[in-house]
């Protein structure tokens, strides 16, 4: 077991080390986290999502982003870089500086599920991303079954579940007014037989 101290970065130090990377990583109070590769399923889900979601915001002042947009939280509770899987904003994007690739005020952000992330996505990076002021909804979406939950914030500050489990269910994201069928969120994605959900390495 090794007793080597961690090493804590400032959000700073950490900024200017991911911007010369060749690859992600993402931040949390002091600590990187590195990234790994995305699975089949995840990758075909993944641009499902966008393309729905980009046609429908066509002509509208909303923007998608999709995997290599980071996002910085900063609060009294919360110090952390991440990159979801698809970001949404609508109305004028800011920007943590002028080299425009780390957005502050996202809408809505979603999670695509893995083996490996999602304590991660439900646990510390839910209750990091909560402490963003502007968004509106967090959904996490499954890749070995179907399955989307989305989270909406209440005007009390409270969020509120809403689970989506069959193939003709419509996700409502209220916030940007679009809505995602299940049906094509999971187009072209082979699911695992229900034996052997989770069986899968991601």
């Amino acid at each position: 077991m090794s007793t080597r101290p961690k090493t804590y970065l400032t959000p700073e130090e950490y900024l200017s080390i991911e911007r010369r990377n060749e690859y992600k990583s993402e931040y949390m109070d002091g600590e990187i986290l590195a990234m790994t590769g995305a699975s089949r399923r995840h990758n075909i889900i993944n641009v499902n999502l966008t393309r729905e979601i980009s046609q429908q915001l066509r002509g509208r002042p909303c923007e998608v982003y999709a995997g290599d947009m980071r996002v910085r939280i900063a609060s009294r509770r919360a110090d952390a870089y991440t990159y979801p899987d698809v970001v949404v904003v609508c109305g004028e994007p800011q920007f943590e500086d002028d080299r425009l690739d780390t957005l502050l005020n996202p809408a809505v952000i979603i999670e695509v599920l893995s083996d490996s992330t999602e304590l991660y996505d439900r646990g510390k990076k839910f209750s990091f991303y909560r402490a963003i002021e502007s968004l509106a909804e967090y959904v996490l979406v499954a890749q070995d079954e179907h399955k989307v939950e989305k989270y909406a914030k209440q005007p009390d500050g409270r969020w509120l579940l809403s689970d989506h489990r069959a193939p003709e269910e419509v996700v409502e994201l209220a916030s940007v007014e679009c809505s995602l069928a299940l049906r094509e969120i999971y187009d072209k994605v082979v699911l695992p037989p229900s034996d052997l959900k989770g069986g899968e390495l991601l």
